[in-house]
């Protein structure tokens, strides 16, 4: 089996970006649970194509997907990938070229390789755990901005409306009044490739699922950065929870601002 995961899967998500960017009249073919919880023709054709092609390349491989029945124990195996085919999926409809690709890689419960592409900027994240992050190739790292001096994102957790929503505003409101200013992407992935990339200082969500963080959570951790809940717990990839990103500087601060709610 071939673990040179960047050589391998760099140009398996590429093509898979190609797809969606091939995507026209897109349109809604399923609502799961929750307010606006949309999946795609495009969702589905991407996912497909990336298990295709991975199971190739890694045929002992296991897999968690976001528009699959997933099995958890799939984790505890010593090759499990975590995939979102199309993580912005409302962007996406919309055509408001901010969603992504995000590949994650686990061994025994253990992140080991993250890859998310922006395929409309041309921007491939990478992450090898021990080796760095990376952006086309050249590396990338956190900031030291202390929370004062950071630039937040958040996600609205749009699934869950009428049980998050004060939470969710109530921190944002907390951060924003003690930090520079506040940004929404609506991709999760992104923001926390932004955040491994110094783009941002922090980002948090007070609900996301595991295919949402476990690229990311790699990416972030190699670029130097801290990924928590927003109790400061260490991240279980099993199941969805609160999410915290940063950098070392800014982390207690807005932890703590965050515990005061």
């Amino acid at each position: 089996m071939d673990k040179d995961f960047t050589k391998i899967i760099s140009p398996i998500i590429k093509k898979a970006g190609e797809i969606m960017l091939s995507a026209t009249n897109v349109e809604i073919a399923e609502i799961k649970q929750g307010d606006v919880n949309y999946v795609t023709f495009y969702d589905k054709k991407v996912q497909d194509f990336l298990i295709d092609e991975l199971k190739k390349a890694y045929p002992n491989a296991y897999f968690i997907a976001e528009e699959k029945d997933n099995d958890q124990n799939a984790l505890n195996n010593e090759l499990c990938f975590i995939i979102d085919p199309i993580d912005g999926t409302t962007n996406f409809i919309r055509d408001y070229k901010s969603s992504s690709i995000s590949i994650g890689i686990f061994s025994h419960g253990e992140g080991i390789f993250g890859a998310i592409l922006n395929p409309y900027l041309g921007e491939l994240y990478t992450a090898e755990k021990d080796k760095g992050a990376f952006l086309n190739g050249e590396k990338i790292s956190v900031t030291e901005n202390t929370v004062e001096r950071s630039l937040f994102a958040f996600g609205s957790s749009p699934y869950y409306k009428s049980e998050l929503a004060d939470k969710t505003f109530s921190v944002a409101k907390a951060l924003f009044l003690n930090c520079m200013d506040i940004r929404r992407s609506g991709s999760a992935a992104l923001d926390f490739c932004h955040v491994a990339s110094g783009r941002i200082d922090v980002f948090f969500e007070c609900r996301l699922s595991p295919w949402d963080f476990a690229a990311g959570s790699v990416i972030v951790k190699e670029a130097g950065g801290i990924i928590t809940d927003m109790d400061g717990n260490e991240v279980d990839f099993s199941k969805p929870q609160s999410i915290l990103c940063t950098n070392k500087n800014a982390y207690k601060k807005a932890l703590e601002l965050i515990k005061a709610i």
